[in-house]
């Protein structure tokens, strides 16, 4: 088979090589081609050095094109594989550290919350012109897989204005899957699963081992876990209340909910510092940093380590070479994939992005009705559905108002701001990131002179959140190698 997959955002570490390397596991897929693209050439030209050596050290032809030029990469693409962040490492220290001067406390600020509704403010515009240029240069039915976040925003803002058929892609399902199986002493295969909801809200709805229902074991097993009982904290306590296991870890969960990080005295209780995804403040945005100037210094030992190996069983679990290798070879394949409701999750809205149980074969990708969500569950999710809306209308019309709104309709940011602090914090993210927000150019200025106001409410400037840890230099890393190299794999992003 021969067909064209383009990855843009191909600078990122982590997901660019472990994508490729699923992809080019399929034997079928021996032959086709790669085109890496990113706006970063040095981050660039290391991982398409790296991958490259790859597939060298594989045995196979495939020689990647890499290019700066966008349009360039996406000529004649049948699958383009996204997982940019806007404004990088930059723009992401603006989205934890403005909202922690009005007490707003984020693990990762990257799907919900101030920080993820200003990640979706600066993906989508940048998205939507990504969608223009696959539109103009790639294949007709070319398929966009998103692995960006805030991905419900941005996968919604695709389908919807984009004019591009793409499906958004995570891994929170199968992470939950294999804690599930461990608490009730199973293997994750002999455990079948039915989860559904919004993604990084997705309900564990129905659990079976060998045809009996386990749901309701979960609260009991996961309570008397040693680990999960002090690193899961808050989804536990979600489970207790709501009846289902929701599959986003602690950090992540406790910063879409009301709940969790409004009181920064109480924040210690529902957290567990020992690793950043279980609720450390800014804990991703540490990683993150710490893991890119580590693979910028030590990059030259990533040359001279084994290769990855391109073998079945080296794979991993993204759904994204699954799904292509459904549509190419007509295996069938059964994922959790982010699409438009249109009446898969009945008492969710028609027009948002569900993440639900999917089919993939030869001819297309398939997701079968689920019904109801329960009562609880789906509440939950409407709370957050109306913030997407909200965030997405705003981003393509560039409207500071509806944005506004947004923040202040944000479960955590409503609980911690009062109006008049939400409509202040806005303009200091519009502010601060400016350069990658084109479409609210006139808010801006209106912001400007707001800012200079007499009447500016105090905020706190010197506030590090509660569970905040200092960033490590590469000196420090240097104490533990493979941590550092770990790191620097698992949480890179676009």
């Amino acid at each position: 088979m021969s067909f064209k997959v383009t990855f843009i955002g191909a600078g990122s570490i982590g997901f660019t090589r472990s994508l490729l390397r699923d992809l080019l596991a399929v034997p079928e897929f021996h032959d086709i081609d790669i085109t890496f693209t990113d706006v970063d050439a040095e981050n660039l030209r290391m991982v398409t050095e790296l991958c490259q050596r790859d597939i060298d050290q594989n045995g196979l032809s495939i020689r990647i094109h890499s290019t700066l030029d966008r349009r360039e990469a996406l000529e004649g693409a049948k699958y383009v594989f996204n997982t940019i962040r806007v404004g990088g490492l930059e723009a992401f220290e603006k989205d934890i550290d403005i909202p922690l001067q009005y007490g707003v406390d984020q693990c990762v600020g990257d799907t919900l919350s101030a920080g993820g509704i200003m990640y979706g403010q600066r993906g989508i515009y940048e998205m939507l012109n990504i969608c223009k240029d696959i539109r103009e240069r790639a294949q007709s039915n070319c398929l966009l897989l998103n692995y960006a976040n805030p991905m419900a925003m941005l996968t919604w803002a695709c389908n919807k204005y984009g004019g591009v058929y793409t499906i958004g892609l995570c891994h929170g399902v199968q992470g939950g899957h294999r804690q599930i199986a461990e608490v009730l002493d199973a293997e994750k295969k002999d455990i079948d699963i039915i989860c559904a909801g919004i993604n990084h809200q997705t309900w564990y709805i129905e659990v079976r081992q060998h045809g009996i229902d386990k749901t309701g074991e979960l609260l009991e097993a996961f309570e008397s876990h040693p680990k999960f009982s002090q690193t899961e904290k808050v989804r536990i306590d979600v489970l207790r209340r709501f009846g289902y296991y929701s599959t986003e870890s602690n950090g992540h969960l406790s910063e879409y909910l009301p709940w969790y990080r409004k009181r920064p005295e109480e924040i210690h209780d529902w957290i567990d510092t020992e690793s950043w995804i279980n609720g450390e403040t800014g804990g991703y945005l540490r990683v993150s940093t710490e893991g890119r100037n580590w693979f910028e210094t030590d990059f030259p030992n990533w040359m001279k380590e084994e290769p990855f190996h391109y073998t079945e069983e080296n794979r991993g679990e993204e759904h994204g070479s699954y799904i292509i290798e459904g549509l190419e070879t007509g295996r069938l394949y059964r994922g959790h994939f982010n699409t438009t409701n249109r009446g898969v999750i009945k008492n969710l809205p028609v027009d948002a992005v569900i993440e639900a149980p999917g089919y993939v074969d030869r001819t297309g990708i398939h997701m079968p009705v689920i019904g109801d969500l329960p009562l609880g569950p789906a509440a939950v999710c409407n709370a957050s559905i109306s913030v997407q809306r909200l965030s997405v209308e705003a981003a393509v019309s560039g409207d500071e108002q509806l944005l506004k709104q947004a923040m202040l309709m944000d479960p955590l940011t409503g609980a911690v701001c009062n109006p008049m602090e939400v409509w202040q914090m806005t303009d200091d993210l519009l502010i601060a990131q400016e350069k990658w927000l084109p479409q609210y150019e006139k808010a801006v200025q209106q912001a400007k002179s707001r800012q200079g106001s007499i009447n500016r409410i105090p905020v706190k400037t010197d506030y590090q959140g509660a569970a905040r840890k200092r960033t490590m230099t590469v000196k420090e890393m240097e104490q533990d190698k493979e941590k550092a190299r770990h790191n620097a794999g698992a949480a890179d992003k676009g």
